[in-house]
């Protein structure tokens, strides 16, 4: 029995792939420099055992190939030492990355404000990385296996490179069916109704609210039952008057919030109809400011972006959502990219068409608003030529996907010298960007007719995460390195992509400031500059700003419940704060 089993063992090992083992093995190596985001052990393990498979697939592709055209040193024994000698350098480069791997996940930590890793995390890793790497590796050699009995089959009834070519294409067009019309459809499907269950059993455990010019109540036009489980915070939360009369010293009012949920009505364009009726009910359009909401993928609004601009404007704001989705942003993104935008557009025209007919002194100013997958909605809201003759006054898009095509097209198209993080575009009089450095003053430039302010952190994997990472760097790895970015940020072929790939599903863990967890102050700056408060002076609008990030400064009141207080940045040294005075 243990001759059988070692005979087996050997046998394993003379299939393995020796170009595999040492692509993998560098490409293991490499997983292990630093990304946009720190990662635990386990997901590190866990990526780099994932990276390491690519890379034995990509080492063993090669050495086919090598085969194939039938490569060779001059002998069997310069080959066997060359081997040998290139094995010993990958293993020592193995044992070197995971000595380093621990310096460089705390270089993010440390530009975060993280505490640093504990001993003990490559020995970790190393083991994590064998479960994931042995899986996918073995699901590769059924692959290769399955090729070899179909090629051996068609050999026998045409021609061998015939076989070959065909056996290629049939193995290939089962594995993508299987892959893409089997497993990822009944993934899909399971994800798509554990979200719709989550989304249901929310209003069996909610109180309906009592007021009633919230939505949801026994008043409103929208049924709570309709509110889904990430819009309650929305609809429930957001200061008092009293509240913000505290923090601003002013008098204040409560602000109105109007949610749709994704089955208050049939179609999208019946949802905004339903949402301009609710609207009119409850005075939104007598409001000074409006905006128009799109949520994320589950249908979450982050409270931190209403609440600022709700304390900014002493509670003079009337803010509608409209739910298109109860799938996470980035499973939205893959399977309905194009539902978020069909719902803010219905919800733009609606809302819009109604705006223009009313008198233009007495109508509140339009805005719109978005963050993260609602950004990408937002922003194809509207058409420009559609609104020249009368457009709405500002837009503020938090965490931008990388696929806004908007924001996109501003970037690539940025000021000579300008970094891809904070791209200036032409004189800055309509498209600004912004992120934890407060760049919206800009000297010499004068804001136009229409604010659109893009907030978004360089640390931020939803907004830089890009495809194009695959094969080449990143423009925003390109010349001066963004504050909140490793210094030992390198770009590798492949294994950057599957870093950053990790690094988007993983986007809300960083700390309040860094990732896509947008901190208040940022927020508060971004407000100011796209909604140009009268009246509040540069005193008042710093104390504002002291006010919304001091930590426990507001316990009681929505804006503190995104994380405990000891996660919570404080003010950051050198802040500017712009006003009208």
């Amino acid at each position: 029995m243990h001759l059988r089993v070692r005979e087996l063992f050997e046998g394993w090992l003379k299939q393995l792939s020796s170009g595999g083992l040492l692509v993998g093995t560098v490409f293991f190596s490499l997983s292990l420099t630093p990304s946009l985001l720190p990662r635990s052990d386990i997901l590190q393990g866990v990526l780099s055992g994932c990276v390491f498979a690519v890379g034995y697939g990509i080492g063993a592709l090669f050495g086919w190939f090598w085969n194939y055209f039938e490569l060779k040193l001059p002998s069997e024994r310069l080959t066997r030492r060359v081997l040998i000698v290139v094995s010993a350098l990958c293993v020592l480069m193995a044992i070197y990355f995971l000595w380093r791997a621990p310096d460089w996940q705390n270089s993010i930590r440390e530009v975060m404000g993280m505490p640093p890793l504990e001993g003990g995390h490559p020995l970790r890793v190393a083991l994590i990385a064998v479960l994931p790497a042995a899986i996918l590796c073995l699901l590769g050699a059924l692959a290769v296996h399955g090729f070899n009995l179909v090629s051996a089959r068609l050999s026998g009834l045409v021609p061998r490179r015939v076989a070959f070519v065909g056996a290629l294409v049939l193995v290939g067009f089962a594995t993508a069916v299987l892959v893409n019309g089997v497993a990822a459809r009944w993934v899909l499907h399971v994800v798509d109704q554990s979200y719709a269950e989550l989304d249901k059993l929310a209003g069996q455990f909610e109180a309906a609210p009592t007021d009633p010019a919230r939505s949801g109540s026994a008043a409103s036009l929208i049924p709570w039952e309709t509110v889904g489980r990430d819009a309650r915070g929305y609809v429930q939360s957001g200061p008092t008057p009293a509240e913000i009369e505290a923090i601003t010293g002013r008098p204040a009012v409560a602000p109105v919030r109007v949610y749709v949920g994704l089955t208050s009505a049939e179609t999208p364009e019946d949802r905004a109809r339903l949402a301009l009726d609710e609207m009119l009910r409850v005075g939104a359009f007598d409001r000074s400011i409006l905006v128009l909401i799109m949520p994320v993928g589950t249908g979450w609004v982050d409270p931190v972006g209403i609440d600022t601009l709700e304390f900014l404007h002493g509670g003079d704001v009337a803010s509608v959502a409209m739910q298109y989705s109860y799938l996470t942003s980035w499973v939205s993104l893959v399977s309905e990219p194009d539902v978020g935008a069909e719902t803010a557009q219905a919800l733009f025209s609606t809302v819009h068409d109604y705006w223009t007919q009313l008198p233009r002194d007495r109508r509140p100013r339009l805005y719109l608003y978005g963050m993260s997958l609602g950004a990408y909605a937002s922003e194809a809201s509207t058409l420009i030529y559609d609104i020249l003759g009368d457009p709405f006054q500002g837009a503020l898009w938090v965490g931008p996907p990388f696929a806004n095509p908007i924001r996109r097209w501003a970037t690539q198209n940025r000021e000579q010298g300008t970094p891809a993080w904070r791209p200036r575009l032409g004189n800055s009089s309509s498209i600004r960007f912004t992120n934890q450095d407060k760049t919206l003053d800009i000297p010499g430039a004068t804001w136009g007719p229409v604010r659109m302010v893009y907030l978004q952190y360089p640390s931020d994997p939803v907004a830089f995460f890009d495809p194009d990472a695959l094969w080449r760097r990143p423009d925003w790895l390109r010349g001066p390195r963004a504050p909140d970015v490793s210094p030992l940020l390198q770009w590798y072929p492949v294994v950057t992509f599957l870093q950053l790939s990790l690094d988007l599903t993983l986007s809300q863990s960083a700390p309040v400031g860094y990732g896509h967890v947008y901190a208040p102050q940022d927020y508060l700056d971004a407000w100011i500059a796209v909604t140009d408060p009268k009246g509040r002076t540069t005193g008042e609008l710093r104390n504002l700003r002291g006010a919304l990030s001091r930590t426990g400064s507001i316990e009681n009141i929505s804006i503190g419940w995104f994380r405990p207080p000891a996660e919570r940045p404080g003010p950051r040294s050198g802040d500017n704060m712009s006003s009208s005075e």
